[in-house]
């Protein structure tokens, strides 16, 4: 029998116009969200399957946000690599797929689907539940300090470039000091950092565009010199991930040019991002907004190798 008017109107409204998609797996998901995959999968109240989720974001006819859960990892992953190349690809979920459709959006999404009202929460009764929500960003903690990494991450070539790598300080008579944090920039006689160390500076969220890197130095942001005790304390903390493994996704690597790995993790407020044949960065809850390099040191390589070994990796 021919469906009816209504019919047709009542499916316009339950169908999700697609305006993009990530993957949240062990390996890659939302930085944002949490510092590790478990913590990431807790923000949307989903249990963290090994094989992850792809998350589809989109508008119901109404104009309402919604999220679509799948469980079809790899369509949700070719997708995205169609979309990164220019190509168009209608990412269009299996229902046997789907695992839950929620409310509202976890991230920031920039667009809009067009012909429909401009996004906005969906109709909700008081007992549904609540609506996702992007993290708040407006301000330095723990959100902003990951999305920075990410950005580190993602530029790392410009970052790089503004380290001097004489000005990771020596002792006077040459050798490296027994005393200074392994692989760590020493401070200087007056308590300065070394030149390079920068700060990200308010950073946007997805979709909200990139920002270059501010130049700023870290000296004229900070002069407190509290980053040798923070920096000693993440390469502490680093190296009990390499003898106890800490949660799925807290340590993930990645490509880098040559045979050389990016590698980024996460803890109680902090973020390091790294190249296993270069030197790290790390960000610090404590210090809002900066960058601080640490050089390689006579140990820094030895202990990127052993974290490459316990990191995950994309398939």
């Amino acid at each position: 029998m021919a469906g009816t008017d209504e019919d047709a109107v009542a499916a316009e409204d339950d169908a999700l116009y697609v305006l993009t998609a990530v993957l949240l797996t062990p390996a890659q998901f939302p930085s944002v969200l949490g510092d590790d995959y478990p913590e990431a999968c807790a923000a949307l109240g989903l249990a963290p399957l090994a094989d992850g989720y792809g998350l589809v974001l989109g508008q119901d006819g109404a104009g309402a946000r919604w999220t679509v859960v799948t469980d079809d990892v790899s369509l949700v992953a070719v997708a995205i690599a169609s979309w990164d190349c220019g190509m168009e690809y209608d990412l269009s979920p299996d229902e046997r797929s789907v695992v839950t459709a929620l409310p509202g959006w976890p991230l920031y999404v920039a667009v809009a689907a067009p012909g429909l009202p401009e996004p906005h929460d969906p109709e909700r009764e008081d007992d549904d539940g609540p609506v996702l929500t992007p993290p708040d960003t407006s301000f330095w903690g723990p959100a902003q300090r990951r999305l920075g990494a990410d950005e580190v991450a993602l530029q790392w070539a410009a970052w790089r470039d503004q380290v001097d790598d004489g000005s990771f300080a020596r002792p006077a008579d040459g050798g490296e000091d027994p005393a200074a944090p392994a692989g760590t920039a020493r401070d200087r006689a007056d308590g300065e950092e070394p030149k390079g160390a920068g700060s990200v500076g308010p950073l946007r969220t997805e979709g909200e565009g990139k920002e270059q890197p501010d130049t700023q130095s870290a000296t004229e942001a900070s002069g407190d010199g509290s980053s040798p005790s923070g920096v000693r304390r993440v390469l502490d903390e680093v190296r009990a991930y390499v003898d106890t493994p800490p949660p799925l996704g807290r340590v993930r690597s990645s490509f880098a040019p040559g045979d050389a790995r990016t590698l980024r993790a996460d803890g109680p407020g902090w973020s390091l991002v790294a190249r296993t044949d270069d030197i790290a960065f790390v960000l610090l809850d404590e210090r809002p907004g900066e960058v601080v390099p640490v050089g390689r040191g006579p140990e820094l390589p030895g202990l990127l190798e052993a974290l490459d070994k316990v990191a995950v990796r994309p398939l």
